[in-house]
């Protein structure tokens, strides 16, 4: 069966604008220096790569819930991606809280990581309280004719 967007739950949306928010924080300041901005990958550390993961796990959700062949795979991908968005989350506060040497404030890029970190957590958390098994039908087979007799 193909993949459709309408195998896609709320929580399964919400993951995927916390990844979006989350890739697009990337691009944006986070600090500002007297010198300048300061972007995630000027002051790339464990914290960001953390957000990444976050990203990406959120993305597996979403294209297991595509693909979904059964309630395995995607159950899991909720999971680790509960997990994974709550370390999103704290590393998020970390590089909010821990500026880098010499920033002066804080930038937009910061506020989307937070935001996105924590619709990541947010999607999976209701993703697995959603306890639909699948979004399809039982299959009906027509009943068998009785036995000739």
């Amino acid at each position: 069966m193909p993949a459709s967007l309408k195998r896609l739950r709320a929580g399964e949306l919400i993951a995927l604008a916390g990844a979006v928010l989350v890739i697009v924080s990337l691009t944006k300041p986070w600090y500002e220096t007297p010198t300048g901005t300061l972007d995630a990958w000027s002051t790339f550390g464990p914290a960001v790569a953390l957000l990444i993961v976050g990203a990406v796990a959120a993305l597996a959700l979403v294209v297991a819930a595509l693909t979904e062949r059964s309630t395995a795979l995607p159950v899991a991908a909720a999971v680790w991606s509960v997990l994974f968005g709550l370390v999103a989350v704290i590393a998020a506060l970390v590089r909010l809280l821990e500026r880098p040497a010499h920033a002066t404030s804080l930038c937009a890029g910061g506020w989307l990581a937070l935001a996105g970190a924590v619709a990541i957590l947010g999607g999976a958390w209701q993703s697995l309280r959603d306890e639909r098994r699948s979004l399809y039908e039982p299959a009906a087979p027509p009943p068998r004719p009785p036995p000739a007799g």
